[in-house]
């Protein structure tokens, strides 16, 4: 488990990225689920590029949405990914990341499993999990 200094430095690096691109797997369109929350803190924290990532919508909150990481437009490595899915997702998302060289992702609470972390770890993914949430701990791009 990473101390909250080295939490805090990779919550900074996330959103340091010269791209400033994101994806959000897991995103709803039901308002009152976490992962359409955690897709409007990024719109509404000065975050354009951002792509919702959802196998059964084409749009989320008039942000274009793609079925998976290996759809994001450009390159899906240029992207830094928040993950809301189940834990039993996670795994395979956590491989199509890998895949893709996707290589800064966050676990929101609750979808990570031990299986996923030491997946992350051994594929060398940069991973903020064990708590932190988005929606508490990211910086809005006007703070950077």
């Amino acid at each position: 488990m990473a101390t909250q200094a080295a939490t805090a430095l990779l919550v900074r690096e996330f959103f340091s990225s010269a791209e400033q691109k994101f994806a959000v797997v897991g995103a709803s369109t039901n308002r009152s689920k976490f992962g359409n929350k955690v897709l409007r803190w990024y719109q509404e924290n000065g975050y354009p590029a951002v792509i919702a990532v959802n196998p059964k919508e084409s749009t989320i909150e008039s942000l274009p949405c793609v079925s998976n990481l290996s759809s994001l437009p450009g390159k899906p490595s240029d992207y830094h990914v928040s993950i809301i899915t189940p834990p039993a997702v996670t795994q395979s998302v956590l491989e199509e990341a890998h895949k893709n060289g996707i290589s800064r992702v966050w676990l929101q609470p609750g979808v990570e499993s031990p299986v996923a972390l030491e997946y992350a770890h051994d594929k060398g993914i940069q991973i903020i999990a064990g708590g932190p949430c988005v929606l508490e701990n990211g910086i809005p791009s006007a703070q950077l």
